[in-house]
């Protein structure tokens, strides 16, 4: 498993990269903000691990640049900054999960295996979706790159949102149940309730509210797709 680490301070670098190592995983460390957007544009790796407090740009800045050009790697914030506020503004930003320090060494390992389990970016879409002919509206589909596309912009997507509208785009006009949008979006993690799908749901109806495509809600059925 390929992991990008990105930390400032040098004594926590070497003791994460030296523990993960030896739990099987190949780390490319770095310590800050414009480095990491270097590595992993040239190589992306399955997780990052990105600490928010970086010398000249911050770990935010780091996560809205990379989900902005398309970057869809799942993100595991390290951070001391322990505040709901906080964890509220990586989540918006793009992570996908947070972890304050000091944390547990099983703890992190078993939430980085866990976000590797998601498809990492460049990562074919599932054969149930379609291969490169979904379009809906403005809504269009590069499953070659597994990029979601509003006119000709790529649209700005969370790996958790892309992972809800992969799900969605495989069968557009059918209703999903909650639980099969969840297994899509939360594979493997028991620790998260069904009702996080909404959120997710909720978050995505806002970025699709220009590409002529609706997110429908049908009671007792779940979620669909339909042209506008």
């Amino acid at each position: 498993m390929n992991v990008l680490l990105v930390e400032d301070d040098a004594s926590m670098r070497a003791t994460l990269e030296r523990a993960l190592s030896r739990r099987g995983m190949r780390i490319v460390a770095c310590a800050d903000g414009a480095q990491a957007l270097g590595l992993w544009r040239a190589n992306p790796p399955e997780v990052v691990l990105l600490d928010l407090s970086l010398p000249g740009m911050d770990g935010l800045d780091v996560l809205e640049k990379a989900r902005s050009e398309g970057l869809r790697t799942p993100v595991l914030v390290l951070t001391a900054r322990g505040t709901v506020g906080d964890r509220i503004l990586g989540l918006n930003a793009g992570a996908d999960d947070y972890l304050p320090k000091p944390f547990d060494l099983d703890e992190l390992e078993a939430r980085v295996r866990a976000l590797a389990r998601r498809a990492p970016a460049g990562t074919p879409t599932p054969p149930s979706a379609p291969a490169g002919t979904f379009q809906l509206g403005r809504l269009r589909l590069d499953a070659h790159h597994g990029v979601f596309y509003s006119g000709d912009e790529v649209l700005e997507l969370t790996p958790r949102e892309s992972a809800l509208l992969r799900a969605l785009a495989a069968r557009p006009g059918q209703a999903l149940a909650k639980e099969k949008l969840f297994e899509a979006v939360f594979p493997g993690e028991f620790d998260v309730q069904y009702e996080a799908v909404e959120v997710v749901v909720y978050r995505l109806r806002k970025k699709l509210a220009h590409t002529g495509v609706a997110l429908v809600t049908l009671r007792g059925l779940g979620y669909l797709l339909k042209a506008e």
